[in-house]
Formats: C-alpha cells, structure tokens, sequence
C-alpha cells in the first residue's frame, strides 16, 4: 500500500469518527516521517537488492539451473517456467537466446 493510500484511509477513518483530530494528525505526521526515511533508503536500490538474490538453482536443473532458479525466486513451479522457455524457443526462436544469456550472465547459487 503506497503513501497515498494509507493517507485516504486515516482520512476515511478521521471522517467516520473513529480518529480525533489529534489522533490523525499524529498518524499523517508519523506516516509521513517514516516514508521520508523510506524515500531516502531508494527504494529502486531496493529492488535491485531483491534482484540480486536471483541465482541458478544448483538443485533444481535440467542444463543450467536457470528454470530452477527462476522457479525459487519468483515461487512458480520450475516446469512452468520449462514449460514458457520451451514455448518460446518453439514459435519465436527468443527461449534459446534468452535462456543461453541467463545462463551466462547469472551466477549459480552457493
């Protein structure tokens, strides 16, 4: 829930009576402060942190791991994703590349 949001809610919750002017005044201050630390923290950094965690499976692997991997980051089945590579190594020709640069470019966990 982003910022916005959870400003539209104190201020359902204010109107309907459920806060006081005080209490909401303090929530808006105290939501606002802690996404300022947030906004400094770069949340795009953050996102490519959780993208650095993206390894090949050393498990879970048919060639090189890649499905594996792809199956433990994102919580898919690895045959899914087997499954899309196969498909589009078959009517696009974009699977073999794809999956060969992956297999390149991404590191194989620990």
């Amino acid at each position: 829930m982003n910022i916005a949001d959870e400003i539209k809610r104190l201020h359902e919750l204010h109107q309907a009576g459920a806060l006081s002017d005080a209490e909401f005044a303090q929530a808006k201050a105290r939501l606002l402060a802690t996404s300022d630390t947030s906004a400094s923290g770069n949340q795009q950094g953050q996102g490519f942190n959780h993208l650095n965690q993206f390894r090949r499976s050393k498990k879970d692997q048919w060639l090189g791991g890649i499905c594996g991997g792809l199956g433990q980051f994102t919580g898919l089945d690895s045959w899914i994703w087997r499954l899309m590579f196969v498909f589009f190594s078959l009517y696009f020709g974009a699977g073999v590349v794809a999956y060969l640069l992956a297999w390149i470019f991404i590191p194989e966990e620990s």
